[in-house]
């Protein structure tokens, strides 16, 4: 299954943001590939700061369950600085409809 969505970097937060990602950390990732997920990339467009976000992954119910893990949970904390969130920290984020796909 792929997804994706957007989210938006903070004026002046590029480089920590890109940082924080380079790598992200390994138990943050061990959890992402736990919980099904194949692939996950997120682009930056710099002119506004925009994140774009796909994902593949196995099951959205494994998806979303991610959310509920204490290492989730420290990384929005942690990222709360660089980007819009909500409430709870985590990062404001639009769900994006897919209308095209093609495959190799």
């Amino acid at each position: 299954m792929r997804i994706a969505f957007r989210m938006k970097v903070n004026d002046g937060k590029e480089s920590e943001y890109i940082a924080r990602h380079s790598p992200i950390w390994s138990e943050l990732e061990d959890v992402l590939k736990s919980h099904g997920v194949e692939t996950y990339s997120i682009f930056l467009d710099r002119a506004t700061n925009d994140l774009f976000a796909y994902a593949e992954i196995d099951d959205l119910k494994h998806w979303k369950a991610i959310a509920t893990t204490e290492v989730c949970q420290k990384w929005w904390h942690s990222m709360a600085a660089l980007m819009p969130t909500n409430a709870d920290k985590s990062p404001v984020a639009h769900d994006m409809e897919e209308v095209f796909h093609i495959e190799g």
